[in-house]
């Protein structure tokens, strides 16, 4: 039997010359050319091209609402590992061994996020080797070419962190005799220069600050690489002098005047607010077009709170880290907030109870239905990836560790967060070092919770937040609130695919932890 595996992902690559409107949002430009007799050689001609190519790739980041096998999508590998979530489903077997720290290479998700990061790479790849041959306006030809910069260096960001030494694909593969389809893994440092590298020449394309197609724009490239230096300051770069950079690559968008919080929790999940304000990046949806599958997956499993006819409930907050917020904390408001612990029958009927409390940051009001208003079950609602709220919190960890201390605009950043959650903030005098990072890291932990930002905040600073005491303690041993499963030094990364090692032997050996092949 064939495998399917990054040595056959040259062939994906040709299916991006058949892009439909399914390729992003509205801007995507249909072609006249007859998809059947396209090929990397005859395709790129036209400026329209060039667009449809990197429409091709944002569609292929639509992953994080992709199944994972029966009640559960891919963006709850992120989550379960971090004890802030649970499952209220037990059929996915591969779920629950995420949540009980015992998955391994077999494992469905491991597979989904390496398979789909490197698709979104060989896009971008495709585009950055035959975008620059067309005959185009010179100056939207280089914003192409520095969003599929962008989108390379964001899925790397994920790979690297993931999985640690991968392997650096940077050119097309367009045929199986393809020196680089079997590919060996190549250092954390290079993958790492690569990122940086592709994001510093995006910042360079003349995208704009802000975007509100969907695309990706300045603010996003400089927000990411912010994200990635304070991410190299901590475990396992551990060069303590990026916390320098990423304060100061933070800092440009907070000066830039282009981003603000929201006034209100509940603009952060609505269409009309999507890619503006707060959202400084998002994977893009569209109902009836490319549906956010990820509604039902959320939803309480089978309490009728929906016009979904399925509600599955397989990645819930855990009850103890709902009650680990502060009194008071606006964020934990019922249906206000970031959790609901009532909703309305079939979604838009009596108001009733559901006795646990579930994740409202990602509820989509016009899917799921609302007082006397039926839901359509059909979700067009982006999902947020990078938000105006982590680039503030970004700046003041990264400015109080480059330093002695905070300074008064890292804790402004703070106190902005801090305030619209409804709760006090210490005077600059109040805190030392210390106490500053610990309280910008449990901000961190409140603010981005079910973003996908948590675990990687675990990893690089190696602590996890113990509800119980409101400390951080070490990763390794902290024990998962929900499953009881304790972390190991293995966790600080995920294994590479079994089916991926055995069709490229020169992946091995396999991650320290996991069984080899």
């Amino acid at each position: 039997m064939k495998r399917c595996n990054i040595n056959s992902l040259y062939i994906l690559l040709l299916c991006a010359l058949a892009v439909s409107a399914t390729g992003c949002k509205k801007w995507l430009v249909e072609e006249d050319q007859d998809p059947s007799n396209l090929s990397p050689d005859n395709y790129y001609t036209l400026p329209g091209h060039a667009d449809a190519a990197i429409a091709a790739a944002y569609d292929r980041t639509r992953f994080f609402a992709g199944g994972a096998g029966i009640f559960a999508n891919n963006f709850s590998m992120l989550e379960m590992p971090t004890g802030t979530a649970k499952t209220e489903t037990g059929q996915n077997t591969d779920l629950n061994n995420l949540l009980g720290l015992s998955y391994n290479g077999d494992n469905v998700f491991v597979l989904n996020w390496w398979t789909n990061l490197y698709q979104v790479i060989a896009q971008t790849n495709l585009v950055l080797d035959k975008v620059p041959g067309i005959k185009m306006d010179e100056a939207k030809k280089k914003q192409v070419l520095g969003e599929a910069q962008f989108l390379r260096a964001w899925s790397y960001f994920y790979l690297v962190r993931l999985f640690g030494d991968v392997p650096l694909l940077t050119t097309s593969i367009l045929s199986a005799s393809d020196p680089m389809v079997n590919a060996g893994r190549t250092s954390k440092d290079s993958v790492y220069s690569q990122i940086i590298n592709d994001l510093k020449t995006a910042e360079t394309s003349g995208l704009e600050w802000t975007d509100k197609s969907g695309r990706v724009s300045l603010g996003a490239v400089k927000s990411l690489l912010a994200e990635v230096y304070l991410t190299m300051a901590g475990y396992p770069i551990n060069k303590k002098e990026y916390y320098q950079m990423a304060a100061d690559k933070a800092k440009e968008v907070i000066t830039s005047g282009k981003f603000s919080l929201f006034g209100d929790y509940n603009s952060l999940h609505l269409e009309s607010t999507e890619n503006q304000g707060e959202h400084i990046f998002q994977i893009q949806f569209l109902g009836g077009v490319a549906n956010n599958g990820n509604q039902a997956i959320l939803l309480p499993n089978f309490k009728d709170v929906s016009a979904y006819g399925t509600e599955v409930g397989s990645t819930t907050p855990t009850v103890q880290f709902y009650n680990s917020f502060e009194p008071g904390d606006k964020r934990t408001v019922d249906r206000q907030g970031f959790f609901y612990t009532s909703y309305y029958d079939g979604g838009n009927g009596a108001l009733k109870p559901l006795g646990a409390p579930y994740i409202y940051k990602h509820f989509d009001i016009v899917a799921n239905g609302t007082a006397g208003v039926k839901g359509t079950a059909i979700s067009g609602l982006n999902w947020m990836n990078i938000r105006y709220a982590q680039v503030l919190l970004t700046y003041a960890e990264a400015q109080n560790e480059a330093g002695s201390g905070p300074n008064q605009d890292a804790l402004n950043a703070l106190k902005s967060i801090r305030d619209r959650a409804g709760l006090m903030t210490g005077t600059l005098g109040s805190y030392n070092q210390t106490s500053f990072r610990d309280a910008v890291l449990r901000e961190r932990w409140h603010e981005l919770c079910y973003e996908g930002i948590t675990w990687f905040d675990m990893v690089r600073r190696r602590t996890a937040y113990n509800e119980n005491t409101n400390s951080f303690e070490n990763f390794v041993g902290h024990k998962l609130p929900e499953s009881g499963a304790v972390l190991a030094e293995k966790h600080l990364l995920f294994p590479l695919p079994t089916i991926e090692m055995q069709n490229n032997p020169n992946l091995r050996p396999q991650n320290d932890g996991y069984p080899g092949i």
